[in-house]
């Protein structure tokens, strides 16, 4: 029987923080206004032995009105995967595959915080990860070649 390309050996909340700073006075607030919620995500995938991967996916979400922080939500779930899949195939496998495999668990996580936080459950939009992943390649690229252009220009400055 061949080795199955893709094996998840657990997952796991890494990092779960819940903060309403405003509160109780920032519920008024909400009553009037609908709070603007800034969501950032990041992905990281580290070698944890032969071909096992710990893949993060990272999400922080602040929700503000009238410049006053209604909830700063921050969660790091995990995943460890086998991934036995040749090297071209590895960065999507460990940035794509994976994250799409985490994030229905991290969704609900971050909604349950969010909704016993005392506010309307945060539930986020599906990412298109390989969007995400193509994105950084590109900046990986133009850093590649912005730090190629300027090596050996170091100009005639003395060392």
């Amino acid at each position: 029987m061949p080795e199955s390309p893709l094996t998840i050996n657990g997952q796991y909340t890494k990092d779960l923080s819940f903060e309403a700073p405003g509160a109780p006075e920032i519920f008024n607030l909400l009553q009037q206004e609908m709070p603007n919620i800034q969501v950032d995500i990041d992905v990281q995938a580290e070698g944890k032995g032969e071909n096992v991967f710990e893949v993060v996916l990272s999400v922080r979400a602040e929700a503000k009105a009238k410049e006053e922080i209604a909830y700063i939500a921050e969660i790091s779930y995990a995943g460890l995967f086998t991934v036995n899949v040749p090297a071209e195939h590895m960065g999507p496998v460990l940035l794509i595959e994976c994250p799409m495999i985490l994030f229905p668990f991290l969704r609900r996580i971050i909604a349950d915080a969010t909704g016993d936080g005392g506010f309307a459950p945060l539930m986020l939009t599906p990412i298109d990860f390989a969007s995400l992943y193509q994105q950084r390649m590109a900046q990986a690229q133009e850093l590649a070649q912005t730090e190629a252009a300027n090596d050996g220009n170091d100009g005639g400055a003395l060392n």
